[in-house]
């Protein structure tokens, strides 16, 4: 009898402990290593949300959703940008072989992401936007005269801003930004900043190739050689004006 009450005993404490066991988890709470993760949503929401926003509306960096953008950059263009950073600016790489986290793999994805969800084919209404680079150096003496035309009347007359946008030539945001950088912006503006494409600037007439150009060459030789330096060449060591 006495051995009967122990073994109940025996069998309700197995019992007990075996609740408490934790079970094999469930696939989808798994969590997957780095360079498995295959989600589009999950990868921009990791590596590009911060700086080119939610949804790719834009932030810090200008817009990936930008239909204009899509149709001036091809993806060659965006994955070798995602592959290799931009020198000299916050762009950083991102592929496992440039130093960043990222597989060929997953660039491919974000690349195809980017384009099935935000591209719009009838985005530009038939007008073909500028090339994405060109090979013809702009002139910046046309440069000034285009930009008179086509920005000064949101930027200043000298770029230093005005009724409707800050300065362009401002040598920290000039430093930050590469030739490239400022010809993208040209062309497919910042619709999240108000800021127009090449094609709005001027009602009607859109900016040409070369106007193109020029602006951004006008603008390069804007920029300072020793950017951000708090005093003047002139004044001596440790004094500040």
């Amino acid at each position: 009898m006495r051995w009967l009450i122990v073994s109940g005993w025996l069998l309700i404490l197995a019992g007990l402990v075996g609740c408490n066991v934790p079970s094999r988890p469930k696939m989808e709470s798994e969590v997957l290593a780095p360079d498995q993760l295959l989600d589009f949503d999950a990868l921009y929401g990791q590596n590009c949300a911060g700086c080119h926003g939610r949804d790719g509306r834009g932030g810090p960096a200008p817009s990936l959703g930008d239909p204009v953008y899509l149709a001036l950059a091809d993806d060659a263009t965006i994955r070798r940008i995602t592959t290799n950073g931009v020198s000299g600016t916050p762009m950083p790489a991102f592929a496992q072989s440039t130093g960043g986290s990222l597989t060929d793999k997953q660039i491919d994805i974000l690349t195809s992401g980017m384009r099935s969800r935000w591209a719009k084919g009838k985005s530009l209404n038939g007008l073909n936007p500028p090339p994405y680079s060109s090979q013809e150096i702009g002139d910046s003496s046309r440069g000034a005269k285009a930009f008179a035309v086509y920005c000064a009347a949101c930027h200043g007359a000298n770029g230093t801003g005005g009724p409707k946008a800050s300065s362009i030539v401002n040598g920290s945001f000039l430093a930050l930004v590469s030739d490239q950088g400022l010809r993208t912006a040209i062309i497919a503006g910042r619709p999240e900043l108000g800021f127009p494409s090449w094609r709005d600037d001027v009602p009607g007439k859109p900016m040409s190739a070369q106007d193109v150009s020029d602006v951004v060459a006008w603008m390069s030789a804007q920029r300072l050689k020793f950017p951000g330096q708090p005093y003047s060449p002139s004044s001596k060591a440790g004094q500040f004006p």
